[in-house]
C-alpha cells in the first residue's frame, strides 16, 4: 500500500530534491504542507520533521475527474519527506492500489499506472 524508501541525505536536501525532481517531471507542486512545523507552532512537543508535497499532472488530473469526478477527494498525489528515528523517508500512498479500491474503472487503473511508476521514479531519482 505504500511507496517508501530511506535516503541517506539530511531532511532538507531530501526536500528540496524532491521539489525539483517533481518539476523536471512536468509535474507541478501545488503545496507543500510542513507538518512538523505546524505542530510545534500548536505548542505540540513533536520532535520529527514532515513535510508532505501535493504533487499533480494536470492531464492525467483531468482524465481521473472525467472519468469519475468523486475521486476529486483522491487528489492531488501527495509524496512526504519525513524523519523517523533520525532517518530521512520519502514515500507515497500507491496511487493503483488507492484508485483501485475506490473504483474498479479499468481506465483508472491504466491512469494510476502511469501515475505511480512516475511518482516511484521521482522518489527514487530524489533519494
Amino acid at each position: 500500500m505504500y511507496y517508501i524508501v530511506e535516503t541517506d541525505k539530511s531532511f532538507e536536501q531530501a526536500a528540496a530534491d524532491l521539489d525539483a525532481v517533481v518539476r523536471r517531471h512536468q509535474f507541478g507542486v501545488l503545496h507543500v504542507h510542513d507538518l512538523g512545523a505546524t505542530l510545534r507552532s500548536k505548542g505540540i512537543a513533536f520532535a520529527e520533521q514532515c513535510k508532505v508535497f501535493e504533487v499533480c499532472n494536470p492531464q492525467q488530473a483531468a482524465q481521473v475527474l472525467a472519468i469519475d469526478m468523486q475521486l476529486n477527494m483522491a487528489l492531488p498525489c501527495r509524496i512526504s519527506v519525513y524523519t523517523k528515528l533520525g532517518r530521512t523517508h520519502i514515500g507515497m500512498i500507491e496511487p493503483e492500489r488507492m484508485l483501485a479500491r475506490l473504483s474498479d474503472d479499468p481506465r483508472l487503473a491504466t491512469i494510476a499506472a502511469e501515475v505511480e511508476r512516475s511518482t516511484r521514479q521521482m522518489i527514487d531519482e530524489a533519494r
